[in-house]
């Protein structure tokens, strides 16, 4: 977690040069999921996962804040889970760690330094980075990139491009926030990614011509493909090349939702702004 450590490092040098009553220190936690072709739910209860985060906003005026943040969640599917028996007879399933870093904008519709709470809305832009694996029948963990499990990067398929494991996305979302006092706040808040990538899960397109698999990448990229002859009465047979595996209609998504607490350094208000109690603020 070294890239953390210089997020800290950075917001903490921030909050010291910065005005001081306009610097806020944030600790994010609370749940993830994704949704894609290994889920039906949002927030499914047996793969939604925990989030945590380290944020800085900066109040450029008493409604609008910048805000950076770093943000480590875990986020997976799987088919047994599933309330469809085709999906069910897949049997394919994934999970990933997120690493992300981004810069949104918050718009608060009340002035906080005037009133208790306020709705809030923020959007953004990120960069994150995933690494989907899962499970061997053994329990040896696989990482799924390095097999082509749908023939990306191999000779034959030239539209199966490999893909990146350091993307750009969007995040965007809102929430309500709450003044505990004049500079602790807290606020629950539900962010959105929208990415750029159908790969989050390693399922997308089609299955490819599984000798084709084995020749390439070996006997563990046929099993780790296609995993429904893992099942009791599975089908033993490979899919026949073409078949679908995924949907490619649509990208992946994650999402948090939970607390954001947040700390303003200085004395609270600034610049000869109001109170909500009514008494003018001084500039330390």
């Amino acid at each position: 977690m070294r890239k953390s450590g210089f997020l800290v490092f950075g917001l903490l040098l921030l909050g010291h040069f910065a005005d001081a009553q306009r610097f806020h220190l944030g600790l994010f936690g609370g749940a993830a999921a994704y949704n894609g072709d290994l889920t039906e739910k949002i927030f499914p209860r047996k793969t939604t996962n925990g989030a945590v985060g380290l944020t800085g906003n900066y109040e450029l005026t008493d409604k609008l804040m910048l805000r950076a943040g770093f943000t480590y969640a875990v986020v997976g599917g799987a088919d047994r889970f599933s309330s469809k028996p085709d999906l069910v007879a897949r049997n394919l399933s994934f999970e990933t760690s997120l690493a992300e870093f981004s810069l949104v904008g918050e718009y608060y519709l009340f002035n906080l330094n005037e009133n208790r709470f306020s709705p809030y809305v923020f959007a953004g832009l990120g960069v994150f980075r995933f690494n989907p694996y899962a499970y061997t029948t053994s329990g040896e963990k696989v990482y799924l990139k390095p097999l082509s499990t749908e023939g990306q990067g191999l000779e034959g398929y030239p539209d199966r491009k490999p893909y990146s494991l350091t993307q750009l996305n969007i995040p965007f979302g809102g929430g309500v926030k709450y003044a505990i006092t004049e500079n602790l706040r807290v606020g629950l808040e539900l962010n959105m990614r929208k990415l750029f990538t159908d790969y989050l899960d390693d399922v997308s397109k089609n299955y490819i011509d599984a000798t084709d698999l084995l020749t390439a990448r070996g006997q563990l990229a046929v099993d780790m493909s296609y995993r429904g002859d893992e099942l009791p009465g599975g089908n033993p047979d490979y899919p026949a090349k073409d078949l679908q595996r995924g949907s490619p209609k649509s990208n992946d998504w994650y999402y948090t939702m939970g607390l954001h607490l947040t700390y303003r350094f200085g004395n609270g208000g600034g610049g000869g702004r109001r109170s909500r109690y009514g008494c003018p603020t001084v500039p330390l």
